[in-house]
Formats: C-alpha cells, structure tokens, sequence
C-alpha cells in the first residue's frame, strides 16, 4: 500500500533523525513510502550531512520530498508551507494512489485532514502530545490567545475524524477520554511512545570499569521552554555534599549562555561541569560517559501526552533517572520497575532525599540490567515498527 507521511520536523535535524528516519527505514521493506519533510535552511545548507542522508533514504527506498521550511512572520510562514504542501501532497495521492496519509503532530494533521476529505483515503493522527497546550506550558504563546484556539479547535477535528490517533502515552489517552466531544464517540486509540534504537543506544562498560572515575551525572537537551534547570542545579549541589568529586556533563545546543548563568547563580564551580555540543550521532557515545541521569518538566497539562526520547536513551544505556512526577506515565515505569526515582514536590528537603535515594539505587548493582529490560519493554524501536505496520495494514485492510 501507498502511505504519504508529513513531518514539519526536518529530516536532517536529530528528530526526524530519531523519531522519523529510523521508523520508516525499517517500514520501507512493507510499504511504498513518501516522506514530506519541512527542512530549515541552516540544516539543508550542510552540504555533506544532506548528501549523505539523500543517500540513506534513496537506500531505504523511500520517495523523499524536502520541503523549505518557513518561519517569520509565523502565521503567513506557516500558511505558505501549507499551501505549498498541500499542492504536493495532492499530486502524490493522484499521481500515486496513496491510501493512508500519515499526520506527525498537528500541523501536517491539517494537510492530513484535508486529503482524506477530499479523497476518501485513512487519516493517521499522531499527535506527538497536546501541542497547543505545549505552546502555552513552554510560553511560546499568551494564554487563551486566538492561535491557541484555533489550534484547540483543529485538535478536535483531529481526534474526531481521523480513523486512528496515536498518542506516546497511556496517560495522555486517559486525558482525551475526558474531553467533553470524546466522551460518547472515543476514536481508535494506539499507545506508541517515543522508541530509541536499542542498537545504539545501550550499555558498553561495566559499573568496575568506571570506579576510578568521578560519579557524572548527565543532563541531556534543552534547558529551557517546559524544562525546569535549575531543580537540576539544586539536585547537583545536593549530590556534591554526598560525592564531593562529582561532575555534571551536559549535552545542549545553543544555550550555553544561559547555563553558564545559572552555574554562576547557584555558585557551582564551571570545573565541575561539562558543557558539550555534539550530533545526534555522538549523543549514545557522550551517554557512556555518565553514571546517573537527572531532567525535569514543568508538571502542566501538556506533559501528561510526554514520553521523553532521552528516557529511553538513558535507560537503554543502563542509566537510571532521576525525574517528576506529572509527566506522561513516567512515574508508573520508573518507580514500578526501580529504575529511577521521581520527585514529587520540588522543596530543598524533597530534593535531598531524592538524591540520597538516587544514588542508593545507582549503587544497585542489578539496576544496570533493569534498565535495559525495561528499555526494551517499553522503548524499543522495533516495538514501535511493529506497531506502526500493525495500524497500516489494519487501514489498509479497509480501503
């Protein structure tokens, strides 16, 4: 069968990279796919990474279809892509026959919405979490503003036509089957959260083989939007009072400024930090270095459709999590299978039995080995596949 899938997400940025590419590379041998991606100038002009991916994805036989992505003036940018998508999309289902459409969040959702109106064909909804909500949560937009609506209001299209909605998180169902319009008529669920590539991502050195070396806690991704950093700093200066020769190694881009700020605020000496960039690519490499892992959200309404990518990633490398509750069904899968410990209230008391809690469980010498059964359990990617080809054969079946 013919699937049309849309990202606005770039292929060349480490999310389509993660979350796009190694999907459909391995649902490519089962379906003919076209891939519609939305790349951003500075990403297409690597003359280099775009050849090599050009590549990859001509080997996986995948029809890939770069679109320029477009962002100021935001609405009129966006409006743009989408008209110029849609004319795309319309000649790929014509000229193809494409059966299902596949939506990755909310804005291919709505050229998604479009085609199977006018054409019959099955509409897949991955909604990637409550987006519109996201927005509000990570200040990008004011409070009951008019894109927040409009948003609000395609989100109910979506989740009222489309033939199967995949959500990252039981939680995040368990939240739509409280929307007003859903509670009488639920679509077709399927629970898929962001999976990780086990293959990549796991363990290469035993817990002796770094005794000699300082205990690394590692911080992975932004700090900012609906992250809470300094709940991370706080947590750091309470390990130092336990292993004073501790480190923290953080992987980020373009934020570097920021952080350095807050180390100065909360007074922790730059030495005892490492602050890196590094591709996609190198990110399971940097992961080996580390011995516990530490993030945090905002614990708002959006975050109950979260899975976080770097949960997996960490636990996949055998590294437990400290984290908080309210996000996604985090809580469930690190506490029920003690792989990590979730902060409930962020107080300085709170924190400092947490961590004294953390490390008395990254001391656990069988904790390595839970963390990778429970990767495999919940993250792997070819769980995800299979998934994904479960849903395209059972629409397919319909057509």
């Amino acid at each position: 069968m013919s699937i049309l899938y849309i990202t606005y997400d770039g292929l060349m940025e480490p999310l389509g990279q993660s979350q796009v590419f190694q999907y459909l590379q391995k649902l490519a041998p089962k379906h003919q796919i076209f891939l519609l991606s939305y790349e951003k100038p500075e990403d297409w002009a690597n003359l280099s990474d775009r050849q090599a991916l050009i590549a990859a994805v001509s080997t996986a036989g995948i029809r890939w279809i770069p679109l320029r992505y477009h962002k100021q003036p935001t609405v009129t940018a966006t409006a743009f892509d989408l008209v110029v998508g849609f004319a795309i999309c319309v000649y790929l289902v014509l000229r193809y026959r494409v059966t299902i459409v596949h939506g990755r969040s909310y804005i291919p959702s709505i050229l998604a919405l479009s085609l199977q109106k006018i054409f019959g064909i099955r509409f897949i909804f991955d909604m990637r979490g409550f987006w519109a909500d996201e927005r509000i949560d990570g200040g990008i937009w004011p409070q009951n503003s008019r894109l927040y609506k409009i948003a609000k209001w395609f989100e109910q299209q979506f989740l009222t036509q489309a033939d199967v909605v995949v959500s990252l998180t039981q939680a995040g169902v368990a939240a739509m089957r409280e929307f007003p319009y859903l509670k009488e008529n639920h679509p077709r669920f399927e629970v898929i959260p962001t999976c990780t590539n086990l293959e990549i991502f796991h363990p290469r050195f035993h817990t002796q083989d770094r005794q000699d070396q300082p205990f690394t806690l590692g911080y992975v991704g932004s700090v900012g939007g609906w992250y809470l950093f300094d709940p991370v700093l706080e947590c750091f200066k309470e390990l130092l009072e336990i292993r004073p020769n501790a480190r923290l190694l953080i992987l980020n881009r373009n934020e570097g400024n920021y952080i350095r700020n807050r180390l100065t605020y909360y007074g922790i000496n730059e030495h005892l930090v490492e602050l890196k960039t590094v591709a996609h690519s190198q990110v399971a490499e940097e992961m080996h270095r580390m011995n516990a892992g530490i993030f945090f959200y905002k614990p708002m309404f959006s975050r109950q459709g979260t899975a976080p990518t770097k949960l997996g990633e960490f636990l996949g490398c055998g590294i437990l999590c400290l984290s908080n509750d309210g996000v996604g069904d985090m809580t469930e899968i690190l506490e029920e299978n003690r792989v990590g410990v979730v902060l409930r209230e962020f107080t300085p008391h709170a924190q400092a039995i947490a961590v004294q809690k953390f490390l008395e469980l990254v001391e656990d010498p069988t904790g390595r080995e839970r963390c990778v059964t429970t990767a495999q359990r919940y993250f792997s990617l070819d769980s995800g596949v299979k998934s994904y080809d479960s849903i395209y054969q059972s629409l397919g079946t319909l057509n």
